[in-house]
């Protein structure tokens, strides 16, 4: 610890992870490395895919290239400090390690609130407005929303990371979670903050809930769309575009909902770091996985690269 005045500063953070016995965590360090892996690995190659087939060179693909982009950004910030929890009986962080971890998943996790909601427009004007939607959807408009989504959501973290760096915390630095969680660094602090909690939240509820209304209100135009389908072929074709999507955006709002939104007398800290990791590893690994699986232009992609590479 460093000293000023009567008040000590913290200059790094002991993260006390999960209450797992030893040889449990001996057990799923294997298991979740290997989920670590696989996920970079299924991430990196949709991306792969999409920049090298022209034919998924669409407004979608592009907006499914950024999401695996943002995933693999996520996964690196705070996945490799959960393994590390595993390894390590006293897994301390620095300071400013911590402030950046926890600024950086913060950015990407709203980044992916806006992209989602993004993603859902894509798909609204490609159903309900199919005559506009090369004019609308252009590579150069589809570029600059993008810019506009990732800068947002840096720019809106800034807000959140600023009010717990400020905050003193007078030498308390066991970090009752996996990851630095801006409420669980907010906990440590000497001062009341349940006024900084209300702004935070307040926050968080805006940032989660207007995308999210935006993306059900496009689905119900969309959903109204399909119905009116002559043809069971087309309403299939669409249903299926639209699925993976649904799939996504309820796995991601389902468990940033949870984790950000219930109240913290309804959540206790064990469920609230199992949701974390889920929200930080699994739903990454399952949105390739459900791409994949629903999407047929990407699984003729990947099984002409498989056939390829077996010849």
């Amino acid at each position: 610890m460093m000293e000023r005045g009567n008040q000590s500063l913290v200059n790094e953070f002991i993260l006390s992870g999960f209450s797992i016995p030893p040889q449990l965590r001996v057990v799923l360090f294997p298991v979740f490395l290997v989920i670590y892996l696989i996920t970079l690995f299924a991430n990196s190659l949709i991306i792969a895919i999409v920049q090298t087939n022209p034919r998924l060179h669409s407004a979608m693909y592009f907006f499914l290239c950024n999401l695996s982009f943002l995933d693999l950004c996520f996964l690196t910030t705070e996945i490799p400090i959960c393994l590390k929890g595993f390894l390590l009986e006293k897994n301390t962080i620095t300071y400013s390690g911590c402030v950046t971890q926890m600024y950086l998943g913060l950015a990407l996790g709203v980044t992916e609130c806006l992209l989602l909601a993004v993603m859902a427009l894509d798909r609204y004007y490609a159903i309900c407005n199919p005559l506009n939607y090369q004019r609308v959807m252009s590579k150069a408009a589809c570029i600059k929303i993008c810019i506009a989504t990732w800068t947002s959501g840096f720019l809106i973290s800034v807000i959140h990371v600023s009010f717990t760096i400020t905050v003193p915390f007078c030498g308390h630095n066991k970090i009752n979670h996996v990851v630095c969680e801006v409420l669980a660094v907010l906990r440590l602090a000497c001062i009341d903050i349940r006024l900084i909690e209300a702004v935070i939240s307040g926050v968080g509820v805006v940032v989660l809930l207007v995308p999210l209304s935006l993306i059900i209100f496009t689905y119900i135009h969309i959903i109204s769309t399909i119905l009116r389908m002559p043809t069971a072929s087309g309403r299939h074709k669409a249903f299926s575009t639209c699925g993976s999507h649904l799939m996504v955006v309820t796995l991601f709002y389902g468990t940033t909902i949870d984790m950000y939104m219930s109240p913290r007398s309804m959540i206790s800290m064990e469920s609230e770091k199992v949701i974390s990791v889920f929200y930080g590893l699994v739903t990454p690994a399952l949105n390739p996985l459900i791409y994949t699986l629903r999407n047929k232009e990407v699984k003729e992609a990947v099984k002409k690269i498989c056939s390829r590479n077996g010849d």
